[in-house]
């Protein structure tokens, strides 16, 4: 439902001649989800835990602009996911949401939080230990997609090297890192307001 909602909505921009700006002309890039799903599935556990937001790509989903904190718990089937972070006003905001396997059968994760609509998330790259590279594109018709991009990190102050690994892991894929806005982090983040959220 929250998909056919979002694919009116965007009907009703394209009529009006105002698609939103993370609406592109072009394709989602091939990735091979079934077999990422089969390597990953029976890690997905190791996944639960504590992320840092480090970059993302155009997302007017996430409202949050900096000190991104990102608690994942696992219940052997899916996540409940929590999201702390700043945003643009300098007020501390948390989201709620689910990641679950796509119930249509399909070889990926789908992510869902409160008043967005459900969509892809697929971990094209993470050690599960350091660093997590992560992917939702979606197709349209008419020759129309969108696509969001992020990099974790399981510490807050990162080796640049983990962010280096997602955006050549990205680059891989076609999807230019020049695209991707760094996420303050760091001492000057609330860390322990953000987790008591």
């Amino acid at each position: 439902m929250k998909v056919v909602c979002l694919l009116l909505v965007l009907v009703a921009a394209v009529a009006a001649d105002k698609i939103p700006d993370f609406v592109v002309s072009g394709k989602c890039p091939a990735v091979d989800t079934e077999g990422l799903w089969n390597q990953q599935r029976s890690e997905h556990a190791r996944y639960a835990g504590v992320w840092y937001q480090q970059a993302i790509t155009n997302n007017p989903y996430q409202p949050n602009k900096k000190c991104n904190r990102i608690e994942y718990s696992h219940d052997g089937q899916s996540f409940d996911a929590k999201t702390c972070g700043i945003n643009a006003e300098g007020n501390l905001l948390r989201h709620n949401g689910k990641i679950y396997p796509n119930p249509l059968g399909v070889p990926v994760l789908s992510i869902d939080y409160d008043g967005v609509f459900a969509a892809p998330y697929t971990l094209l790259d993470t050690d599960y230990s350091n660093y997590a590279c992560i992917y939702s594109c979606i197709d349209y018709n008419y020759g129309y997609y969108s696509d969001f991009a992020f990099i974790f990190t399981r510490s807050a102050t990162p080796s640049d090297n983990y962010i280096k690994k997602c955006l050549d892991v990205f680059q891989s894929y076609n999807v230019d890192s020049s695209r991707f806005e760094r996420t303050e982090q760091g001492s000057s983040c609330p860390y322990d307001a953000l987790e008591a959220l």
